[in-house]
């Protein structure tokens, strides 16, 4: 059993202090902020103490046996909303309503699992009947930001020659931006109706929900020739636990505590790029 542990600001010193704790036979130095602390004295009694010092250090920890690498895998599958971007693009289209906190607290216990998605969906896009589509546009153009870590991590994915797909339950209007922005391979997502520039509050055909996100991660690998078991899924909500659940290494990026619990590796402190550590 080998232990990762990450952070954000190159505390050497912490580092090997949170990693003296797991007694490894050897330490190798990933970078200045990432250990892999190898062929470790793993027992169930002393995990919780290494993550309770890590998580008070702000490091991220990765239990992992053996050794992986990039070039196992041969699939990207990234959520977009709270993962490759840090809005809930629903939220700030509804902000443009003057209607982001009721929609706000709809999205959020969606994610938590605790709503049905597609009706939650349903429900919030509906409240954004009549909103001017020039409003997709601003959301872009002034508040969608790239999470930390994104650039970095697909530039090493793509020239690993790792195909790069983009399953989503928000929308085409962004997710075709990204596509075209970030030179990803493929996209799915949400279709938002729009009659005489206006949003109808309604969604174009199936909604992208949790069973859809995991059809379209099979597809995608059929259409490679490859196994599930050959894809790295990254989200952060309860809709994609499916997606996750089928991968070869499933990543839980800012996520809520029900994915976290059920993902391979959680990267909670440190950006996308915490992935390129984990499979050095």
């Amino acid at each position: 059993m080998n232990l990762i542990l990450q952070g954000l600001d190159g505390d050497s010193a912490r580092l090997e202090r949170i990693a003296a704790l797991a007694a490894p036979t050897s330490i190798t130095h990933l970078g200045p902020n990432a250990v892999r602390c190898e062929k470790i004295a793993y027992s169930p009694a002393l995990r919780p103490t290494i993550e309770v010092a890590a998580q008070a250090a702000q490091l991220d920890v990765t239990y992992m046996m053996g050794q992986r690498e990039l070039s196992e895998f041969k699939l990207v599958a990234m959520d977009m909303d709270s993962t490759l971007i840090t809005i809930e693009c629903i939220d700030e289209i509804a902000d443009m309503q003057g209607l982001k906190p009721q929609v706000a607290a709809i999205t959020e216990a969606a994610m938590r699992g605790e709503l049905d998605f597609a009706a939650s969906l349903t429900q919030r896009v509906a409240l954004l009947e009549g909103l001017d589509a020039a409003a997709l546009q601003r959301v872009y153009d002034e508040r969608l930001k790239l999470s930390p870590g994104a650039e970095t991590m697909l530039a090493a994915v793509q020239k690993a020659g790792l195909k790069t797909l983009l399953v989503s339950g928000g929308f085409t209007f962004f997710t075709e931006r990204l596509k075209e922005r970030l030179g990803l391979d493929y996209t799915h997502a949400n279709e938002l109706e729009i009659v005489d520039g206006k949003l109808t509050g309604k969604v174009i055909g199936a909604i992208v929900d949790a069973e859809e996100k995991q059809r379209t991660v099979e597809r995608v690998c059929a259409e490679l020739g490859i196994s599930p078991s050959e894809a790295i899924v990254m989200g952060d909500g309860a809709n994609d636990l499916k997606m996750m659940g089928i991968a070869g290494l499933s990543v839980a990026f800012r996520a809520k505590p029900v994915v976290r619990s059920q993902a391979d590796v959680a990267l909670n402190f440190v950006g996308l790029d915490g992935l390129l550590n984990v499979l050095a």
